[in-house]
């Protein structure tokens, strides 16, 4: 017996519709739709007169007293050429725009690292400042012992 207690499928007998059965269905489904679309002509001539080109399937639920907007229920329409503007500006994901904002603020500070005006870019001149007193001073001493020699 596999886990969970559930058999499994493959040795179960086959189910098979009866020929009669199957033609009771379709005879059923004939007269259905032979009754709606007799329904429909017959009332279609007194509505063409009423209301004109308002043919909305019937809503279901509380569809008919709330006006709903999904943009996933409209069918998606296809642009003509003609329509599209193709000197529109270009709306970019979110993606995208993280992207140029990380470049341009990297740019933005690099620039800010040149001019010397940055926490980083400061300490670094200070590290200069101080590895350049130290070499001044080892040169120094290198010539006073030249000298000595």
């Amino acid at each position: 017996m596999p886990r969970g207690g559930k058999k499994g499928h493959k040795g179960r007998g086959k189910q098979f519709s009866n020929p009669e059965e199957i033609d009771r269905q379709m005879k059923a489904q004939r007269e259905m739709e032979a009754n709606e679309g007799a329904e429909r002509g017959s009332s279609s001539g007194s509505e063409e007169e009423s209301s004109s080109d308002d043919e909305q399937p019937k809503r279901k639920g509380v569809e008919g007293l709330i006006e709903i907007e999904n943009p996933n229920w409209a069918s998606q329409k296809s642009k003509k050429v003609v329509e599209i503007d193709v000197n529109a500006p270009k709306e970019l994901s979110r993606r995208e725009r993280e992207e140029i904002e990380k470049q341009k603020a990297k740019e933005r500070y690099m620039k800010l690292h040149l001019e010397g005006k940055t926490e980083q870019a400061r300490a670094d001149l200070a590290r200069l400042a101080i590895i350049k007193k130290q070499r001044e001073e080892a040169a120094k001493k290198r010539e006073e012992q030249r000298k000595e020699k």
